[in-house]
């Protein structure tokens, strides 16, 4: 169920104590030559949708612009610093705890949110406002990323390139898909990304001269189609198992004595 689609009546009766919302989230920011700025919120939005429509859960409107500084330098990106952007998420996960909405998994497809989710999540949790959980795509269906894709990458590459082709195929620029992959990064072991152990870098075009990253060249629509629905399959038991949880279950423990 879209909330936004819905009138206030239609949700008072909707919207009960310990039931699921799922918040897409993504971001606005550089896919390389081939994918559009809205990749990781179109993404997000995919999947928070086919999963409200399989379990009933209510799916809010998306957060579309997330942490991304460190694509600032390709045109078109946009981004949010870091604690505006938890102090907004926070806020509007304690909107849905009011109108009695106790567990939020928040639906992300950008890997710059991951960590200030799961701190939104933390704070809410410390003070039994909610269950709220940050769930990223490409991170529960690891091992299928992987057989699919010969020469993977981090952002920008095949498996973003697959998803999109699934939800928006008319976004990709399939004639750029060889620049992506010449002009790019496609073996991540060939760079100076990590030196000694530490991190060189802090942007996404130190790295990458046109911010993509992997072979997306080898993206099929059978190949997108079988990492949507593995991926949204995923999100629907992540649902149900929240869904099936008792409340005391998901409340911090007591202090140990």
């Amino acid at each position: 169920m879209y909330l936004a689609d819905h009138t206030w009546p239609e949700l008072g009766e909707a919207l009960s104590d310990e039931s699921v919302a799922l918040v897409p989230l993504g971001s606005t920011e550089q896919h390389g030559p081939h994918l559009p700025l809205a990749t990781d919120h179109l993404i997000a939005e995919a999947l928070a949708t086919a999963a409200a429509e399989e379990t009933g859960a209510v799916r809010t409107p998306t957060v579309t612009v997330g942490v991304s500084p460190h694509h600032r330098q390709f045109p078109g990106t946009m981004w949010v610093d870091p604690p505006e952007f938890r102090d907004y998420v926070e806020s509007f996960t304690r909107n849905l705890a009011y109108h009695g909405i106790d567990r939020v998994v928040f639906v992300n497809a950008h890997g710059g949110n991951v960590q200030h989710l799961r701190e939104v999540g933390r704070r809410l949790h410390e003070d039994e406002t909610a269950y709220a959980i940050e769930w990223m795509w490409d991170e529960s269906i690891p091992e299928l990323v992987d057989d699919l894709f010969e020469h993977n990458g981090p952002h920008a590459g095949p498996k973003e390139t697959a998803m999109i082709t699934h939800i928006a195929p008319e976004l990709v620029k399939t004639d750029r898909l060889e620049d992506a992959r010449d002009d790019g990064l496609v073996h991540l072991d060939e760079s100076d990304a990590v030196v000694h152990g530490a991190r060189t870098f802090y942007d996404s075009i130190d790295n990458s001269a046109n911010g993509a990253f992997g072979d997306p060249t080898d993206v099929t629509e059978e190949k997108a189609e079988r990492l949507f629905e593995a991926a949204s399959d995923q999100l629907v038991q992540l649902v149900e198992w929240l869904d099936a949880r008792d409340r005391a279950e998901l409340l911090p423990k007591d202090r140990v004595e």
